[in-house]
């Protein structure tokens, strides 16, 4: 049985703690309006963890902005498009049980310290976003 919201938000912020401390990232900000979401965000980047109840699968995206656009990709893609991962299907994205969902937010979290070291200057994070092939969004009226 998929793990509800409550126990999804309550092993993000287990899984997450050390690491959001040690990237200096805050958070979480935990949202279940469309779907349970735990957002931590740094300076430079935010990184969103999501539970599809439906699917039974939990994914991590990493997400950047600027005045004129938001760049966002899974964290999976965006480690292989930064060379820190060589192959995918190195991360677990299940979540239909709770053993299940630990091991994916785990893998999905080692992924986070992978790629933040990347995402410390705005400068550059815009440009690593589009080389990695980042969903891009226009903001308003740009």
């Amino acid at each position: 049985m998929v793990p509800t919201a409550k126990v999804f938000f309550e092993e993000v912020r287990t899984a997450c703690a050390s690491t959001a401390a040690s990237l200096g990232l805050s958070g979480p900000d935990e949202t279940d309006e469309i779907m349970p979401c735990s957002d931590y965000k740094g300076t430079v980047v935010q990184y969103s963890l999501s539970l599809n109840e439906s699917e039974g699968t939990v994914r991590c995206s990493a997400m950047t902005e600027t005045d004129t656009v938001m760049l966002t990709l899974n964290i999976e893609p965006l480690a292989m498009a930064l060379g820190v991962v060589e192959k995918r299907g190195g991360v677990s994205y299940s979540a239909r049980n709770l053993k299940q969902l630990r091991k994916s937010i785990q893998g999905q979290i080692d992924y986070v310290q992978r790629v933040h070291p990347f995402f410390t200057d705005a400068a550059t994070a815009e440009s690593l976003m589009r080389q990695a092939g980042a969903r891009e969004w226009r903001k308003g009226g740009a």
